[in-house]
């Protein structure tokens, strides 16, 4: 299994259906801070449903419509990263994140979506990346911000999710665009790394 260092005691790797009671945990401690805005924390209420979760996301791999990978702070799952879309044959996808409240303010999103989005753009080819966020969901949006990716526009009223019908802010950035601000950041001493 790989394991990209994010920095500050922060790893980017693989969650895997044989990490479902980790996973389960993880999720008991994100639900009440991302499930405002993430279906995921409905979707895994015991073990049973957290092997199933990961098995389908394994499954999507192998199918290369998807890759689910979580990002651990000193050994412990706090967050993840996935393709919610991955479309070979248009050449785009979508990026997912969600974070549990004990690692918010570390930057680990930005720094493991950045690994993600260059993977996507440089190893397979992709032209567009996109990043979809509830209007209401501010530290989304701030993490779109600090990727320097364009806000797209609004979809009204696009997502009922908990009795609640979402804005949706569509969010992109264009594979040309990612290498520039990319050699950017390089230029003025970030280096461009997954760890800054």
């Amino acid at each position: 299994m790989f394991a990209i260092s994010l920095g500050e005691g922060a790893e980017l790797r693989p969650i895997e259906p044989w990490q479902a009671q980790e996973f389960l945990a993880h999720i008991e401690r994100a639900r009440e801070y991302a499930g405002p805005w993430v279906p995921l924390t409905t979707l895994v209420t015991d073990l049973e449903s957290a092997r199933e979760r990961l098995q389908a996301h394994a499954d999507r791999q192998a199918a290369d419509t998807g890759r689910l990978c979580g990002v651990w702070l000193d050994g412990v799952l706090v967050g993840g990263v996935f393709f919610r879309i991955f479309d070979t044959a248009t050449e785009s996808c979508e990026v997912g994140v969600w974070l549990e409240p004990s690692a918010a303010g570390r930057g680990l999103i930005t720094r493991a979506s950045r690994v993600l989005i260059d993977w996507a753009v440089d190893q397979r080819g992709m032209h567009r990346v996109e990043w979809m966020a509830s209007s209401a969901n501010a530290p989304s949006i701030a993490v779109a911000e600090r990727l320097g990716i364009t806000r797209d526009g609004v979809l009204r009223e696009s997502f009922p999710w908990q009795g609640v019908r979402h804005d949706m802010e569509v969010w992109s950035v264009l594979a040309p665009e990612w290498r520039k601000a990319r050699e950017e950041r390089a230029a003025a001493g970030d280096g461009g790394s997954a760890a800054r």
